[in-house]
């Protein structure tokens, strides 16, 4: 099977390289839905047959199943792929009876500690390690850190940690060589700017705020990851689905006002005969500071329906249109000549 080529883009100021079209990893552990063992692995090899060279997993997909997963198939095939995995959660063996499974459907027998001390830093790279069977990941993220996840109040002492601590063992693995690039992996940019008050990063996964639907995230947070050198990876570019014909946004039952901008946009896709997946996929791509967007297929069928929406053409005229009728943010790079 021939790789077809794709663009590269710089991550930060490391030397790493990564396709702009990624794969990760959530989806493939069962979330919502269950997906079988050898299925998820089919859409990692798939995904690496196609010529994609950027994966994402974590800790918290499935707690330690999509770890395993990925493991198994990057064991034979790690050359030339560039690999993330996150921190900021610990995994506790408990009897299943005690456990949360949260959204997993088929989760590995574990509930999730959260921890961004030093120490917690530390550990949960040393187990990632383990539950992949690799002696390297490339990227580390702090994982879901923010109010968004653990309230206002919650999140304090744990930031405190993050500051006092977790960002100094992401330094040190970092300067030390023992990994090539740091960030953060979170729902929410607002806390992505508290994060460049503690130092440098190279690069920030962030889901499903700088999207078609959503530009929130353009000023400040994208300016000053300009200003600053670091890169965005645009996880959930379909916001959890609402842009691919689904009902969900954020992952819960998207709103009226939501439903009635998704409406628009595709009418305005309509009228230029793109299907609106397709729009939405290529449109992060066209903001200088975004180098990867990751999709999270369950299986090498969903992945060629995702390949076939990268390859329609966008004409420019599309994006005009957008913006003149106000559905995209004052400021927004209007993306043109993209494949």
């Amino acid at each position: 099977m021939t790789a077809r080529k794709f663009e590269t883009r710089r991550i930060g100021k490391t030397a790493l390289e990564v396709t702009t079209l990624g794969l990760g990893c959530a989806s493939l552990a069962g979330i919502f839905t269950g997906v079988p063992a050898d299925q998820a692995r089919a859409t990692v090899g798939h995904a690496l047959d196609k010529g994609l060279t950027y994966v994402d997993t974590a800790p918290q997909y499935g707690l330690g199943r999509s770890e395993h997963l990925v493991g198994d198939v990057l064991r034979e095939r790690r050359a030339g792929v560039v690999l993330s995995t996150k921190v900021g959660r610990l995994l506790k063996p408990v009897p299943v009876a005690e456990q949360d499974k949260g959204a997993w459907v088929d989760p590995l027998p574990f509930n999730q500690v959260y921890d961004y001390s030093y120490d917690g830093i530390m550990r949960s790279f040393d187990d990632s390690l383990q539950r992949l069977g690799l002696n390297a990941v490339d990227i580390v993220y702090v994982h879901d850190i923010g109010a968004g996840t653990h309230g206002v109040e919650g999140n304090k002492p744990l930031w405190k940690q993050l500051e006092t601590g977790g960002y100094k063992a992401l330094r040190e693995l970092r300067d030390g060589g023992v990994i090539k690039a740091i960030g953060l992996g979170v729902n929410e940019w607002e806390v992505l700017m508290d994060a460049f008050a503690l130092g440098d990063w190279d690069v920030f996964l962030l889901a499903g705020r700088y999207t078609l639907l959503e530009q929130t995230s353009l000023d400040p947070f994208m300016t000053t990851c300009i200003k600053r050198g670091a890169s965005v990876v645009v996880g959930g570019p379909f916001n959890s689905g609402i842009l691919v014909g689904g009902a969900t946004f954020n992952y819960a039952k998207a709103p009226e006002a939501i439903v009635a901008k998704v409406q628009a946009l595709e009418a305005v896709c309509r009228e230029f005969g793109v299907p609106l997946p397709a729009a939405a996929l290529q449109f992060p791509l066209t903001h200088p500071a975004v180098c990867n967007v990751l999709p999270g297929p369950r299986s090498p069928a969903e992945l060629d329906g995702i390949l076939d929406w990268w390859d329609v053409k966008v004409p420019d005229e599309l994006w005009t249109t957008l913006a003149a009728k106000g559905l995209l943010a004052p400021g927004t790079p209007i993306p043109s000549g993209m494949a």
